[in-house]
């Protein structure tokens, strides 16, 4: 592991520098548009920009790479990034700043898939998952310690603009200065939403939940917190121990799910998220350790269900598809974080603050009722079956391309250890799970 670390040093920093600054906007935003007076269904029209962008950059990122190449592309990207982070300042307005996460999440896909794709060719067999471990703890180390820079300055000036844009800027640097050579983007192989939902109803569902509660979270959060009255240390911290949640219990989770009957394990932690929401949208937001409390649990549960979904609907695929669909699970996680800033501003509306908490509480229980009925539809999977847990937690591409290799590689390397069986996930009379 240790190995793995030095040898792709560069790689993870700048991916780590990419995040904090990408983390310390998405909550400064949150917080500005509150001091600006932004209407709260109005802020969240301005946060589902970035998932916008970051969905339309996915058709357009590898025409460019194949037409003026990887660091060309890459260089470029950050740099308009890193401009419409200041451009947040300049202009305080609502359709500016909509235009403006349009644009940030435009380029940040791009980055993300570049600088991934680099992380990709850097794996081997036999580092791939640890690799990539390591990836997704930077990445959530990354985001929780961004929201501890907004104590940095005023978020009502314009320094910490600067700060996430000099962060940006910075993450250039290692990524262009490392020595392993650019990758080739592959073409993807299309796997519809309609083939995916037959392939695994509940990995489709479970996925499109994850993208709503996650694109509610990561785009609504800190306005969620500052209408409860938090001040601004507290909002961070708020942000930040949510996130900590997911890193602390992504692996005990995973490895759970290797064990256990994975649909088991994924309802049982979208519940839990739900409880733990729905109780903070029943008793208020008036106690602050309560509520962090609350959002750590269910920060712990929800991040982990985006790796549990991968994984589960792996179980339903053949190894030639799992790479193939990786694109539809993250295109339908996608149009989910589109989705969620908008819903929970609506809820906020109507209900204030806890009506944010209630709208992640209907959106997790909602799947853990879905779960609930799939299982009187199919009899489980038995667990010496199932494929690897794999930790990935926010739609990503690339990295989701990583887990479905790493994945492909551990059933091979199952099947082969293990005498000849049926397959279940290709059998037509075991239906769908």
């Amino acid at each position: 592991m240790l190995k793995t670390v030095i040898s792709n040093w560069a790689l993870l920093l700048g991916i780590a520098l990419l995040v904090l600054g990408l983390a310390l906007q998405n909550t400064l935003l949150g917080v500005r548009a509150g001091i600006e007076g932004f209407p709260t269904s109005l802020t969240g029209v301005i946060m589902s920009g970035y998932s916008i962008g970051f969905l339309v950059s996915a058709v357009f990122t590898p025409k460019m790479v194949a037409n003026v190449g990887h660091v060309r592309v890459f260089a470029a990207l950050t740099a308009v990034a890193s401009s419409s982070i200041l451009a947040h300042s300049v202009l305080v307005e609502p359709i500016s700043w909509f235009a403006f996460r349009f644009v940030t999440g435009f380029c940040i896909s791009g980055a993300y898939v570049i600088s991934e794709s680099w992380l990709n060719k850097a794996a081997t067999n036999e580092n791939r998952g640890s690799l990539l471990s390591v990836y997704m703890v930077v990445q959530l180390s990354a985001w929780a310690g961004g929201q501890l820079l907004l104590n940095v300055a005023d978020p009502g000036g314009f320094a910490l603009f600067i700060v996430a844009s000099v962060l940006l800027s910075l993450a250039v640097v290692p990524l262009l200065l490392t020595a392993s050579p650019a990758p080739a983007l592959a073409a993807a192989r299309h796997f519809s939403l309609v083939k995916l939902y037959r392939s695994s109803p509940l990995g489709f569902v479970g996925m499109f939940g994850v993208g709503l509660s996650q694109g509610a979270f990561f785009g609504m959060g800190a306005v969620f917190a500052g209408a409860a009255g938090l001040p601004i240390t507290q909002i961070s911290f708020f942000m930040a121990l949510t996130i900590m949640g997911g890193v602390m219990l992504q692996w005990p989770i995973g490895k759970l799910s290797d064990k256990l009957d994975r649909r088991k394990v994924l309802t049982g932690t979208t519940i839990v998220a739900g409880l733990a929401t729905g109780l903070i949208g029943i008793v208020g937001t008036g106690d602050f350790i309560v509520v962090t409390a609350a959002f750590f649990v269910y920060g712990g549960m929800c991040l982990p269900m985006y790796a549990l979904c991968i994984a589960h609907t792996n179980d339903y695929l053949d190894n030639e598809d799992m790479v193939a669909a990786s694109g539809s699970l993250v295109l339908t996680a996608g149009i989910g974080m589109v989705m969620g800033p908008l819903l929970a501003a609506a809820g906020m509306d109507l209900r204030g603050p806890a009506g944010f908490a209630l709208f992640l509480a209907i959106v997790h229980l909602g799947v853990g009722g879905f779960a609930l009925y799939r299982m009187t539809r199919r009899a489980s999977l038995p667990a010496e079956a199932q494929g690897q847990h794999i930790y990935v937690a926010q739609p990503s591409p690339v990295a989701q391309a990583l887990a479905q290799e790493a994945a492909i590689e551990s059933q091979e390397g199952h099947a082969a250890e293990q005498p000849p069986q049926s397959s279940l996930a290709s059998s037509p009379s075991q239906g769908y799970t």
